[in-house]
């Protein structure tokens, strides 16, 4: 456990403007002391010398909620002073029926963390966090241009006859470049001049986000073929898929095990037997923008690769059923993606 290794624990509970920490002495999880600091350069340091001043020498360990989000800073500021940081994901014990302020979930944070056998080291590498901004970036954008689209399509729908005979047929693609074109006239009705301003304003959204998602894809190819080339090679494996892999996993070491690294990406096998049935489900919990990515692999692995194909015939012919052979695909995927990870990784 954290207690065994450690002589104290800094908790820190971050905010927006301010994060909020408290020193816990470990064999007896007591306070020793609590502080609020802004959540600034200045503060950061201020929350080092805090530490410093009581926890008087000694193992010690900062566990920070929040280390992506608005722990991102003090988590960076604690890991440039050579400190030791965990990262705290949620408390597993609810507790109700109690006052809840910023210190007492600091507390909280630290006495849980006290008793964990295993806690998570926070995501890091400069390169990681560059492929991480374009992927979030270029996801968001693929969202908001399939919402752009739908939108078109709907107000296609309603437009006037003599507009709506224009642009039937059209492919997507088409339908895009058309509306991008259109022009309006006064001389034209009010609910046809209406609708072809908004068909165009709408149709060069969905080209500005094109472009931008093009943009993000060519700024992150370059870095996944120098941080995870092996991953890339893979049949299957696109590049946002590797993009996730990527984040996912974060650097070696943070993932204990390939099982918790599948764990990590909810294809652990979760055993579901009753009598005389033994079989097992899929978790669903995890990282679930890694179980996407490797249920897509699994996919089109099992659409298109011929090694993959005869795998689920012969798990057929054993009476396995198809979501029982994806949840077998899932986890063997897993395994590969993370020896590949953690070999591969540069030094």
């Amino acid at each position: 456990m954290l207690a065994d290794l450690v002589e104290h624990v800094i908790a820190i509970d971050p905010d927006r403007d301010r994060i909020t920490a408290v020193v816990l002495e470990a064999k007896t999880k007591g306070v020793v002391a609590t502080a609020t600091f802004r959540a600034t350069k200045n503060g950061y340091v201020a929350l080092l010398g805090f530490a410093d001043e009581h926890t008087l020498g000694g193992e010690r360990a900062f566990v920070i909620e929040g280390t992506r989000s608005y722990g991102a800073g003090v988590t960076q500021a604690v890991e440039s002073a050579g400190e030791w940081a965990l990262e705290f994901d949620r408390t597993e014990q609810k507790k109700r029926g109690r006052v809840k302020n910023d210190e007492r979930d600091a507390i909280d944070i630290g006495r849980e963390a006290l008793g964990r056998e295993r806690l998570a080291e926070p995501r890091r590498g400069a390169e990681r966090e560059a492929v991480r901004t374009h992927h979030v970036a270029r996801e968001s954008a693929l969202k908001d241009r399939t919402r752009a689209i739908n939108l078109l399509k709907s107000l296609v729908v309603s437009a006037p006859e003599d507009l709506r005979a224009r642009l039937r047929g059209l492919s997507t693609k088409g339908l895009v470049k058309r509306c991008a074109s259109l022009r309006h006239a006064a001389s034209q009705p009010i609910d046809e001049r209406g609708t072809r301003q908004t068909l165009r304003l709408v149709a060069q959204r969905i080209l500005t986000l094109e472009g931008e998602i093009a943009a993000h894809e060519q700024a992150i190819r370059p870095l996944l073929q120098s941080q995870a080339p092996q991953v890339l090679a893979q049949f299957g494996v696109a590049e946002w898929a590797t993009a996730q892999l990527l984040i996912s996993w974060s650097h070696p070491g943070r993932c204990r095990s390939e099982a918790a690294f599948a764990h990590l990406g909810g294809s652990a096998p979760i055993e579901a037997s009753s009598g005389q049935t033994k079989r097992f489900r899929l978790s669903r919990g995890g990282d679930r923008q890694l179980n996407r990515a490797l249920h897509v692999i699994a996919v089109t692995r099992m659409r298109d690769c011929e090694r993959t194909k005869a795998y689920v015939e012969r798990r057929r012919a054993q009476g396995k059923t198809d979501r029982e052979i994806r949840r077998c695909l899932k986890r063997y995927i897993a395994r590969q993606m993370f020896r590949l990870l953690e070999q591969g990784a540069p030094s």
